[in-house]
């Protein structure tokens, strides 16, 4: 689906054709972020489960660093068109590994789709998202959205409490764990959506960068998470999450804070890369955690709803920060070719960004106390053992 939809927006470049293939690359990645998840959570013993959420947290942001350089180097090299048919070969290997997963499903899910749900929820984060992207540019319907965006919310949620298979069942936020760690996902993304957009452009802009330069500038990010994932899962399954989560995002707020202090004349080594590297460390440190806090505060036959509603929260957190962080730092649609007056607002955006990352390790320490609360769900059979466990047969004695 992704990459048929990716096909889509590289041979087929007009508006209309673009608009429906990313409205079905937003379908397939949808899929694919929550089940692969819920996957670990059935598939890994509880013991292995922080380690192994660790290793698929440092390989997404192993991807979602590299995205900017391959992307960078593909509009220098060939042309735009090849960011989006890359896809096709990654995503005919992704089908090859999926024949070796085995199935997890909830069998006490009563069966129908939320389609009500669906257009309430697609209608409000449109009408939001319009209505803050219109703010600043004097576009006509601005209100009118924002009524609509906000009413099809709220009725989103009076048709949660009522459906009888519920998009976002309302059940699973009685659990504070839950709430908590979805409200540091949004403040913490929000963050490092907008943060990242606002980077690229102005190492561009101001620094006078390549596309191909200003993706490589995060790849340090994408050491960090890579090698450091696992072990930061390894710490928050060790002492608990609390502390993780408290401490990670507020070092990631002063590596933010750190890149505010950039301008005209920044060397890289010694300006950009040491935030960089700060932020990157608050990073590696909160997302395991969070997401395995995401997973353990929910019973396991929610694992895929629970990381879908994370995934979900986390997205529409980095959709918000796009949409309003140019408005809330003062910068105005034609700013961005403005060396200097995109410069001031780029720094009044990385102390917003910077503390609204500090702000959710705060939550994170006020809300995450005493214990999750165990799952009240009846514990399921046991479909693995832990890696570290003894053998099933004892090994055969020497001859």
């Amino acid at each position: 689906w992704f990459a048929g939809a990716s096909l889509l927006c590289g041979l087929a470049p007009s508006v209309e054709v673009m608009v429906a293939a990313r409205a079905l690359q937003g379908v397939g990645g949808a899929l694919l972020t929550p089940g692969s998840l819920a996957l670990l959570q059935s598939g890994f013993h509880p013991d292995d489960r922080a380690r192994a959420i660790g290793a698929w947290s440092g390989l997404g942001g192993v991807a979602t660093a590299i995205g900017p350089f391959a992307g960078g180097w593909l509009v220098s090299a060939a042309s735009w068109r090849w960011i989006f048919l890359l896809n096709i070969p990654i995503a005919a290997l992704t089908l090859l590994a999926t024949r070796h997963v085995p199935e997890s499903r909830d069998t006490t899910m009563p069966p129908g789709l939320d389609i009500a749900g669906s257009v309430a929820a697609a209608i409000g984060l449109a009408g939001v998202t319009w209505a803050l992207i219109g703010a600043d540019s004097g576009a006509a319907g601005v209100p009118a959205a924002a009524v609509i965006g906000v009413g099809s919310l709220l009725a989103f949620i009076a048709i949660q409490a009522r459906s009888p298979h519920p998009l976002m069942p309302l059940e699973l936020f009685a659990n504070r764990w839950f709430s908590a760690t979805n409200v540091v996902t949004l403040a913490l993304y929000f963050a490092l959506g907008g943060s990242f957009f606002l980077l690229v452009v102005f190492l561009q802009t101001t620094l006078g960068y390549s596309p191909v330069e200003a993706g490589a500038a995060l790849f340090p990010l994408t050491v960090i998470m890579f090698l450091l994932s696992a072990r930061a899962a390894a710490l928050g399954q060790r002492i608990g999450p609390r502390i993780p989560m408290t401490i990670g995002p507020i070092v990631a707020g002063l590596g933010l804070l750190g890149l505010s202090r950039i301008e005209a004349g920044s060397t890289y080594v010694g300006d950009i890369l040491p935030a960089i590297l700060v932020f990157g460390a608050g990073l590696v440190t909160t997302v395991a955690p969070l997401t395995a806090t995401v997973l353990a505060s929910a019973e396991e036959r929610h694992a895929g709803i629970a990381s879908g509603v994370n995934n979900t929260v986390a997205r529409t957190a980095g959709l918000l920060a796009v949409a309003a962080l140019p408005g809330l730092a003062g910068i105005g649609p034609g700013d961005f070719v403005e060396p200097a007056v995109f410069t001031a607002g780029f720094h009044r955006a990385m102390i917003i960004t910077g503390l609204l990352a500090a702000a959710s390790g705060v939550i994170a320490f006020v809300f995450l106390t005493g214990r999750i609360p165990a799952p009240t769900e009846d514990a399921p059979p046991c479909r693995s053992c832990p890696l570290d466990a003894p053998g099933i047969r004892a090994p055969e004695p020497a001859v």
